[in-house]
């Protein structure tokens, strides 16, 4: 029986929320030979596997390539994994442990609230000349630039250099899809050495002049030494600065940029919910932040290795073996959510998988959500007549689902 799960056909990457419902109906751990993963496609599933220690973003703190029936990367892939493999989304205990109890500081609430009034600005800047010149391509001029902004403030990066980083990022995050192929790793390869060498020149000019940035602090956390809750210190190599500062930007605007795009979409194509939030902006954006994020989801598909052969919904999971946890079919399954095909922008019980689960629980969540809220009431407040000037373009990708343009109309 061919499988429904195509990630790479045109009708799948349009609507793959059809397909879950078929996958579902076939169970609850459907072998997928085409990618040779375990297809987990259920809420409660997918969110037990992802507090299940038992399995792992990484292998590579208990076992080799070779001792785990892998094969290695390709020599020419180093630069990409050097950079990928000592960031925290990549890294187990207790070097994950150690990573995200350094940068968990820089996203306290309080931190986070402190951004507020800096990231309310920049949002109604964009969102004003989105406006005045009469609309045009809303990824663009500001899904993207308010994110991006954001974390290149808290971490200090010049403003004349931002330009560098979402193409940096978008080459790097090619790698995340399924079954890459060699041109996109040769794009992360190039982008993962220009962008490691340029954070590598920031560290040397922030060491000298260090100011109140997360870069500075992330030195100060490199050159000092703090007692760990085990005894061990707990320091930061010039590597895992480098990744730490690497993710922080890719992780911390992906949600935001496709969460926007894909979210007005949702809502130009549910003209009665978009009228209600017009009509209460103020109580309903919450709640409509939350379902936009479970509706269309941005992150569709997250990998976990099994560290030890084990038992799961009768099926037996042999140590080595790969699982896909279906965020984006999790996030409609009826066992879990009311009505999951409809957007309900006043659903109040709505735990989405979006931001994940257990230890890689996303550190920037209540960063995304302040920018989130602050982009959409700007453009709920200032764009009142917003509309769709041309068909939406849909980003190749599978694993991160976002518009490539949206071009609206104020």
């Amino acid at each position: 029986m061919d499988s429904p799960f195509r990630p790479a056909a045109p009708d799948f990457l349009t609507n793959p929320y059809p397909a879950y419902a078929e996958l579902r109906a076939q169970g609850r751990a459907i072998p997928h030979p085409p990618t040779a993963q375990w297809l987990i496609p259920h809420h409660a599933d997918v969110s037990t596997l992802l507090r299940d220690r038992r399995l792992g973003r990484s292998y590579q703190h208990r076992f080799t390539h070779e001792e785990f029936g892998r094969t290695p990367p390709p020599p020419a892939h180093e630069p990409f994994h050097t950079l990928n493999d000592h960031g925290m989304l990549d890294l187990e205990p207790p070097d994950h442990t150690r990573i995200r109890r350094l940068v968990s500081q820089a996203f306290t609430p309080r931190t986070v609230e402190r951004l507020a009034p800096t990231v309310r600005r920049l949002a109604a800047g964009l969102v004003e000349r989105f406006v005045a010149a009469g609309g045009g391509d809303l990824v663009a001029e500001v899904a993207e630039p308010l994110p991006v902004a954001v974390i290149a403030e808290m971490l200090g990066i010049p403003e004349a250099d931002r330009p560098l980083l979402r193409p940096w990022s978008a080459a790097i995050c090619g790698m995340y899809e399924l079954g890459p192929d060699e041109e996109t790793a040769a794009r992360a390869v190039r982008a993962s050495l220009e962008f490691s060498a340029y954070l590598r020149e920031l560290i040397r000019e922030r060491r000298t002049r260090p100011r109140e940035d997360l870069v500075s602090a992330l030195i100060a956390a490199y050159d000092g030494e703090s007692e760990g809750a085990s005894g061990r210190t707990a320091r930061l190599s010039e590597q895992e600065m480098v990744s730490t500062c690497v993710l922080l930007l890719n992780a911390g605007h992906e949600a935001t940029v496709n969460t926007t795009a894909n979210g007005w979409l949702a809502l130009l194509r549910h003209p009665e919910q978009l009228a209600a939030l017009r009509a209460a902006p103020r109580a309903l954006l919450p709640t409509a932040i939350e379902e936009l994020m479970r509706y269309d989801t941005p992150l569709q598909l997250f990998e976990r290795w099994v560290l030890e052969d084990i038992e799961f919904a009768g099926q037996k999971l042999p140590r080595g073996s790969e699982v896909a946890l279906l965020f984006g079919s999790a996030n409609h399954d009826p066992a879990r959510f009311d009505r999951p095909a409809a957007l309900d922008l006043t659903r109040a019980d709505n735990p989405h998988i979006s931001f994940g689960a257990g230890i890689h629980y996303c550190l920037g969540a209540p960063l995304a959500r302040l920018e989130l809220t602050a982009s959409f009431r700007e453009l709920l407040d200032q764009a009142p007549g917003l509309r769709l000037a041309a068909e939406p373009v849909r980003a190749p990708g599978f694993v991160i689902r976002g518009l490539a343009e949206l071009r609206l109309a104020c």
